[in-house]
Protein backbone atom coordinates (compact mmCIF):
# COMPACT_ATOMS: atom_id res chain seq x y z
CA UNK A 1 0.00 0.00 0.00
CA UNK A 2 2.87 2.40 0.87
CA UNK A 3 6.33 2.02 -0.65
CA UNK A 4 9.12 4.43 0.27
CA UNK A 5 12.53 4.12 -1.41
CA UNK A 6 15.64 6.18 -0.61
CA UNK A 7 13.42 9.09 0.41
CA UNK A 8 15.54 12.16 1.17
CA UNK A 9 14.69 15.75 2.04
CA UNK A 10 17.31 18.46 2.43
CA UNK A 11 17.01 22.09 3.45
CA UNK A 12 20.33 23.59 2.46
CA UNK A 13 22.96 21.83 4.57
CA UNK A 14 20.34 20.28 6.87
CA UNK A 15 19.09 16.77 6.04
CA UNK A 16 15.60 16.14 7.43
CA UNK A 17 15.25 12.72 5.78
CA UNK A 18 18.23 10.58 4.88
CA UNK A 19 17.57 7.78 2.37
CA UNK A 20 14.53 6.38 4.15
CA UNK A 21 13.27 2.96 3.00
CA UNK A 22 9.96 1.60 4.25
CA UNK A 23 7.14 -0.70 3.11
CA UNK A 24 3.71 -0.76 4.76
CA UNK A 25 1.22 -3.41 3.65
CA UNK A 26 -2.50 -2.88 3.21
CA UNK A 27 -4.48 -3.09 6.46
CA UNK A 28 -1.40 -2.53 8.63
CA UNK A 29 -1.35 -0.10 11.54
CA UNK A 30 2.18 1.29 11.50
CA UNK A 31 3.54 3.36 14.37
CA UNK A 32 6.23 5.94 13.63
CA UNK A 33 8.35 6.68 16.69
CA UNK A 34 11.09 9.25 17.10
CA UNK A 35 12.17 12.40 18.94
CA UNK A 36 11.20 15.86 17.72
CA UNK A 37 13.11 16.76 14.58
CA UNK A 38 13.71 13.12 13.64
CA UNK A 39 11.82 13.32 10.32
CA UNK A 40 8.34 11.98 11.13
CA UNK A 41 6.36 15.04 10.05
CA UNK A 42 8.54 15.49 6.98
CA UNK A 43 7.78 11.94 5.90
CA UNK A 44 4.07 12.45 6.48
CA UNK A 45 4.03 15.74 4.53
CA UNK A 46 5.65 14.02 1.55
CA UNK A 47 3.16 11.12 1.70
CA UNK A 48 0.33 13.67 1.88
CA UNK A 49 1.67 15.31 -1.34
CA UNK A 50 2.31 18.59 0.51
CA UNK A 51 6.09 18.48 0.26
CA UNK A 52 8.37 17.39 -2.58
CA UNK A 53 11.34 15.17 -1.72
CA UNK A 54 14.87 16.11 -2.69
CA UNK A 55 15.56 12.56 -3.78
CA UNK A 56 13.89 9.15 -3.75
CA UNK A 57 10.32 8.02 -4.30
CA UNK A 58 7.16 7.36 -2.33
CA UNK A 59 4.12 5.46 -3.64
CA UNK A 60 0.63 5.15 -2.21
CA UNK A 61 -1.45 2.35 -3.74
CA UNK A 62 0.89 2.33 -6.72
CA UNK A 63 0.79 6.08 -7.40
CA UNK A 64 3.86 8.29 -7.13
CA UNK A 65 3.18 11.07 -4.62
CA UNK A 66 5.20 13.53 -6.72
CA UNK A 67 4.01 12.62 -10.21
CA UNK A 68 0.39 11.70 -9.37
CA UNK A 69 -0.64 13.83 -6.37
CA UNK A 70 -4.33 14.05 -7.35
CA UNK A 71 -4.61 10.27 -7.53
CA UNK A 72 -2.80 9.86 -4.21
CA UNK A 73 -5.15 12.31 -2.46
CA UNK A 74 -8.11 10.11 -3.31
CA UNK A 75 -6.61 7.31 -1.23
CA UNK A 76 -5.36 9.22 1.81
CA UNK A 77 -6.83 11.02 4.79
CA UNK A 78 -4.33 13.27 6.53
CA UNK A 79 -4.44 14.72 10.06
CA UNK A 80 -1.38 16.97 10.59
CA UNK A 81 0.14 17.73 13.97
CA UNK A 82 -1.08 21.32 13.68
CA UNK A 83 -4.46 21.59 12.02
CA UNK A 84 -6.76 24.48 11.19
CA UNK A 85 -10.53 24.61 11.52
CA UNK A 86 -13.06 27.11 10.26
CA UNK A 87 -14.46 28.46 13.48
CA UNK A 88 -17.58 30.08 12.04
CA UNK A 89 -18.82 26.73 10.73
CA UNK A 90 -21.08 24.40 12.60
CA UNK A 91 -19.76 20.85 12.91
CA UNK A 92 -21.96 19.40 10.16
CA UNK A 93 -21.20 22.40 7.89
CA UNK A 94 -17.48 21.88 8.39
CA UNK A 95 -17.69 18.25 7.26
CA UNK A 96 -20.07 19.12 4.43
CA UNK A 97 -17.58 21.70 3.14
CA UNK A 98 -14.79 19.14 2.95
CA UNK A 99 -17.06 16.52 1.38
CA UNK A 100 -17.97 19.03 -1.33
CA UNK A 101 -14.26 19.79 -1.83
CA UNK A 102 -13.78 16.11 -2.69
CA UNK A 103 -16.59 16.32 -5.22
CA UNK A 104 -19.04 14.22 -3.21
CA UNK A 105 -22.72 14.68 -4.18
CA UNK A 106 -24.92 16.46 -1.61
CA UNK A 107 -27.03 13.35 -0.98
CA UNK A 108 -23.91 11.28 -0.26
CA UNK A 109 -22.52 13.92 2.09
CA UNK A 110 -25.74 14.11 4.10
CA UNK A 111 -25.71 10.32 4.48
CA UNK A 112 -22.08 9.98 5.58
CA UNK A 113 -21.81 12.91 8.02
CA UNK A 114 -24.04 11.37 10.76
CA UNK A 115 -22.09 8.10 10.46
CA UNK A 116 -18.76 9.90 10.89
CA UNK A 117 -20.00 11.90 13.87
CA UNK A 118 -21.17 8.67 15.46
CA UNK A 119 -17.77 7.07 14.82
CA UNK A 120 -15.88 9.91 16.53
CA UNK A 121 -18.45 10.32 19.31
CA UNK A 122 -19.63 13.79 18.25
CA UNK A 123 -23.24 13.07 17.36
CA UNK A 124 -24.51 15.47 20.00
CA UNK A 125 -22.31 18.24 18.53
CA UNK A 126 -23.92 18.14 15.08
CA UNK A 127 -25.12 21.76 15.31
CA UNK A 128 -22.38 23.13 17.59
CA UNK A 129 -19.95 25.76 16.34
CA UNK A 130 -16.46 24.46 15.81
CA UNK A 131 -14.82 27.22 17.88
CA UNK A 132 -16.81 26.12 20.94
CA UNK A 133 -15.45 22.57 20.88
CA UNK A 134 -12.75 21.39 23.27
CA UNK A 135 -9.33 20.47 21.90
CA UNK A 136 -10.15 16.78 22.10
CA UNK A 137 -13.40 17.30 20.20
CA UNK A 138 -11.63 19.34 17.52
CA UNK A 139 -9.07 16.56 17.22
CA UNK A 140 -11.83 14.01 16.66
CA UNK A 141 -13.59 16.33 14.23
CA UNK A 142 -10.41 16.58 12.17
CA UNK A 143 -10.22 12.81 12.11
CA UNK A 144 -13.80 12.72 10.82
CA UNK A 145 -12.80 15.29 8.19
CA UNK A 146 -9.95 13.02 7.05
CA UNK A 147 -12.43 10.15 6.71
CA UNK A 148 -15.10 12.05 4.76
CA UNK A 149 -14.14 10.52 1.40
CA UNK A 150 -13.58 7.03 2.86
CA UNK A 151 -9.83 6.84 2.20
CA UNK A 152 -7.95 3.56 2.33
CA UNK A 153 -4.94 5.13 4.04
CA UNK A 154 -4.91 7.35 7.13
CA UNK A 155 -1.84 9.44 7.96
CA UNK A 156 -2.09 10.68 11.53
CA UNK A 157 0.65 12.97 12.87
CA UNK A 158 0.49 13.04 16.68
CA UNK A 159 -3.32 12.65 16.86
CA UNK A 160 -3.29 12.44 20.67
CA UNK A 161 -0.95 15.38 21.23
CA UNK A 162 -2.14 17.71 23.96
CA UNK A 163 -5.15 15.59 24.90
CA UNK A 164 -6.13 14.81 28.47
CA UNK A 165 -6.20 11.14 29.60
CA UNK A 166 -9.92 10.67 28.88
CA UNK A 167 -9.59 12.18 25.40
CA UNK A 168 -6.60 9.92 24.67
CA UNK A 169 -8.63 6.86 25.68
CA UNK A 170 -11.45 7.96 23.37
CA UNK A 171 -9.00 8.50 20.50
CA UNK A 172 -7.46 5.07 21.07
CA UNK A 173 -10.90 3.47 20.91
CA UNK A 174 -11.64 5.21 17.61
CA UNK A 175 -8.35 4.02 16.15
CA UNK A 176 -9.20 0.45 17.13
CA UNK A 177 -12.50 0.77 15.26
CA UNK A 178 -10.69 2.07 12.19
CA UNK A 179 -8.25 -0.83 12.42
CA UNK A 180 -11.20 -3.24 12.42
CA UNK A 181 -12.43 -1.50 9.25
CA UNK A 182 -9.17 -2.66 7.55
CA UNK A 183 -7.82 0.86 7.07
CA UNK A 184 -4.09 1.23 6.54
CA UNK A 185 -3.00 3.60 9.30
CA UNK A 186 0.34 5.35 9.69
CA UNK A 187 0.51 7.09 13.05
CA UNK A 188 3.16 8.96 14.98
CA UNK A 189 3.02 9.55 18.71
CA UNK A 190 5.14 10.23 21.77
CA UNK A 191 2.69 8.26 23.92
CA UNK A 192 4.68 5.10 23.30
CA UNK A 193 2.74 2.51 25.34
CA UNK A 194 -0.43 3.41 23.45
CA UNK A 195 1.27 2.69 20.12
CA UNK A 196 2.18 -0.81 21.28
CA UNK A 197 -1.50 -1.52 21.98
CA UNK A 198 -2.83 -0.65 18.51
CA UNK A 199 0.10 -1.02 16.09
CA UNK A 200 0.99 -4.12 14.10
CA UNK A 201 4.44 -2.77 13.28
CA UNK A 202 6.70 0.04 14.46
CA UNK A 203 9.42 2.12 12.89
CA UNK A 204 11.90 4.10 14.98
CA UNK A 205 13.39 7.09 13.16
CA UNK A 206 16.29 9.25 14.31
CA UNK A 207 18.19 11.95 12.42
CA UNK A 208 16.16 11.16 9.30
CA UNK A 209 17.14 7.48 9.23
CA UNK A 210 15.15 4.41 10.12
CA UNK A 211 16.93 2.97 13.14
CA UNK A 212 14.75 -0.14 13.51
CA UNK A 213 11.46 -1.55 12.25
CA UNK A 214 9.18 -4.52 12.88
CA UNK A 215 6.96 -5.54 15.77
CA UNK A 216 8.04 -4.83 19.33
CA UNK A 217 9.77 -8.19 19.76
CA UNK A 218 11.58 -7.91 16.42
CA UNK A 219 12.84 -4.44 17.26
CA UNK A 220 14.02 -5.68 20.63
CA UNK A 221 16.05 -8.41 18.91
CA UNK A 222 17.55 -5.86 16.51
CA UNK A 223 18.74 -3.82 19.47
CA UNK A 224 20.29 -6.26 21.81
CA UNK A 225 21.40 -9.85 22.20
CA UNK A 226 21.06 -9.64 25.98
CA UNK A 227 17.86 -10.52 27.82
CA UNK A 228 16.75 -9.89 31.36
CA UNK A 229 15.43 -13.01 33.13
CA UNK A 230 13.53 -12.51 36.37
CA UNK A 231 13.78 -15.41 38.83
CA UNK A 232 11.82 -15.58 42.09
CA UNK A 233 13.06 -18.03 44.70
CA UNK A 234 11.30 -19.07 47.90
CA UNK A 235 14.49 -19.27 49.96
CA UNK A 236 18.23 -20.02 49.66
CA UNK A 237 18.91 -16.86 47.66
CA UNK A 238 22.71 -17.13 47.89
CA UNK A 239 22.64 -20.73 46.70
CA UNK A 240 20.52 -19.73 43.70
CA UNK A 241 22.85 -16.81 42.86
CA UNK A 242 25.87 -19.11 43.01
CA UNK A 243 24.17 -21.58 40.67
CA UNK A 244 23.29 -18.94 38.05
CA UNK A 245 26.75 -17.34 38.27
CA UNK A 246 28.25 -20.61 37.04
CA UNK A 247 26.34 -20.37 33.74
CA UNK A 248 28.57 -18.76 31.05
CA UNK A 249 25.58 -17.00 29.46
CA UNK A 250 24.69 -15.15 32.68
CA UNK A 251 26.81 -12.00 32.59
CA UNK A 252 25.31 -10.21 35.59
CA UNK A 253 23.01 -10.95 38.56
CA UNK A 254 21.22 -8.31 40.60
CA UNK A 255 18.80 -8.64 43.47
CA UNK A 256 15.61 -6.65 43.19
CA UNK A 257 15.69 -3.42 45.19
CA UNK A 258 12.31 -4.10 46.79
CA UNK A 259 12.41 -7.88 47.12
CA UNK A 260 15.64 -9.76 47.82
CA UNK A 261 14.05 -13.03 46.66
CA UNK A 262 13.74 -11.73 43.08
CA UNK A 263 16.87 -12.02 40.94
CA UNK A 264 17.50 -10.15 37.67
CA UNK A 265 19.76 -12.17 35.34
CA UNK A 266 21.38 -10.45 32.36
CA UNK A 267 21.44 -13.33 29.88
CA UNK A 268 23.14 -13.69 26.47
CA UNK A 269 22.15 -17.23 25.52
CA UNK A 270 19.60 -18.52 23.01
CA UNK A 271 16.03 -19.46 23.87
CA UNK A 272 17.05 -23.14 23.85
CA UNK A 273 19.92 -22.46 26.26
CA UNK A 274 17.52 -20.53 28.49
CA UNK A 275 15.25 -23.61 28.63
CA UNK A 276 18.26 -25.73 29.54
CA UNK A 277 19.19 -23.34 32.35
CA UNK A 278 15.75 -23.68 33.90
CA UNK A 279 15.83 -27.47 33.55
CA UNK A 280 19.17 -27.66 35.36
CA UNK A 281 17.88 -25.39 38.13
CA UNK A 282 14.90 -27.70 38.66
CA UNK A 283 17.18 -30.75 38.70
CA UNK A 284 19.24 -29.05 41.44
CA UNK A 285 16.02 -28.67 43.46
CA UNK A 286 16.36 -24.92 43.69
CA UNK A 287 13.18 -23.44 45.26
CA UNK A 288 12.12 -21.46 42.17
CA UNK A 289 8.67 -19.87 42.25
CA UNK A 290 8.89 -18.14 38.86
CA UNK A 291 11.29 -17.90 35.92
CA UNK A 292 10.41 -15.47 33.11
CA UNK A 293 11.99 -13.17 30.58
CA UNK A 294 11.29 -9.50 31.19
CA UNK A 295 9.39 -7.97 28.30
CA UNK A 296 10.77 -4.68 27.00
CA UNK A 297 8.19 -1.98 26.55
CA UNK A 298 8.19 0.70 23.87
CA UNK A 299 9.75 3.27 26.17
CA UNK A 300 12.71 0.96 26.88
CA UNK A 301 13.17 0.41 23.14
CA UNK A 302 12.81 4.09 22.29
CA UNK A 303 15.38 5.15 24.87
CA UNK A 304 17.81 2.46 23.74
CA UNK A 305 17.58 3.34 20.03
CA UNK A 306 17.67 7.13 20.49
CA UNK A 307 20.42 7.06 23.12
CA UNK A 308 22.48 10.18 22.61
CA UNK A 309 19.99 11.65 20.14
CA UNK A 310 18.36 14.50 22.01
CA UNK A 311 15.20 16.00 20.59
CA UNK A 312 15.69 19.16 18.58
Amino acid sequence: MIEITELTKRYGSFTALDHLNLTIDKGTVFGFVGPNGAGKSTTFSILATLLAPSYGTAYVNGFDVTKNPKQVRKYIGYVPDFFGVYDQFKVHEYLDFYGASYGMPSKERKAIIPQLLDLVNLTDKHDAYVDLLSRGMKQRLCLARALIHDPEVLILDEPASGLDPRARIEMRGILRELKNMDKTIVISSHILPELSEICDELGVIEHGRLAASGNVRQIEKQLQAQKIIMVTVKEEVQQAMAFFEDDPNVVQIEQDEKDEFILHLTYEGTDEEQVGLLQRAVQRNLPILSFSQKQSNLEDIFLEITKGGAAE
